[in-house]
């Protein structure tokens, strides 16, 4: 701009995010410093501090120590029974639905996995058929899209299938992922079901690991995958902020 306009901190915000959506700043990125962007966009320091405030609410961008400010917008993922095609899951190599999902979007899925025996919630030991109290294999995630976090999801399996398989390696190892790993242990899923709570707020501790505020709202998916002869062998619980998600079910009508 050779001639700025002076913008209040409202307006800032908006001209900032503008930018953010069209590309001038993309995912993962850092924002020029505050005293460059009262710059660039004719405004104050101060001005600029609220902006990125207002921003950083809506969750476009995360203020880093150290770093800067960080763009953590990305353009929402649709999910759908779509993603859990294999063709789908195991595209380019990928190692399951997110993995594909991200690298469509250009950025780099990382992934963040320990695995151990435990005791799975009861209402996970139902869904399984397996008795309370009896251990089964955990499989945790963190995942990030180029260094941003987007869900935190713990799958769990029977150990009488798990034990002692690739389902117990932490790594991101299983292309395809865990659906790919079952059919190849001998039981291939033909049906899910998911239970999702659109929106809640988040414990500080999922806060933390999603790196949002308290106040950001995230979504619950409860997802059950079962056999032909309706054994399920997996429950996957993934957490993700709200708006990094499309919800999207198509469904027959009689």
């Amino acid at each position: 701009m050779d001639q700025p306009q002076k913008l209040g901190y409202r307006e800032m915000a908006a001209a900032i995010r503008k930018d953010i959506l069209s590309g001038k700043y993309p995912p993962a990125s850092l924002l020029p410093p505050e005293a460059e962007l009262a710059r660039l966009y004719g405004s104050s320091r101060s001005l600029a501090n609220r902006a990125l405030g207002l921003l950083a609410a809506s969750g476009l961008v995360r203020p880093q120590q150290g770093r800067g400010t960080i763009v953590t917008w990305l353009p929402p993922m649709v999910h759908s029974s779509a993603r859990y095609a294999q063709a789908v899951r195991e595209r380019d190599g990928a190692l399951g639905a997110f993995d594909s999902e991200v690298k469509a979007l250009g950025l780099e899925p990382q992934h963040e996995i320990t695995v151990e025996r435990a005791v799975p919630p009861a209402e996970v030991a139902d869904a399984l058929g397996v008795p309370r109290g009896e251990e089964c294999l955990a499989r945790r995630r963190r995942l990030r899209a180029s260094g941003i976090p987007v869900r935190l999801s713990s799958s769990w399996f029977p150990l009488e299938i798990a034990r002692d398989t690739v389902l117990e390696e932490p790594n991101a190892v299983i292309t395809g992922g865990v659906k790919t790993a079952l059919a190849q242990l001998g039981y291939p899923q033909t049906s899910a079901r998911e239970r999702i709570i659109p929106s809640r707020l988040p414990s500080d501790e999922e806060a933390t690991l999603l790196e949002i505020s308290t106040e950001r709202s995230v979504t619950d998916i409860f997802h059950t995958g079962s056999t032909e002869d309706g054994r399920v062998v997996e429950v996957t619980i993934t957490l993700a902020p709200a708006h990094y998600l499309v919800i999207e079910h198509s469904f027959p009508l009689n």
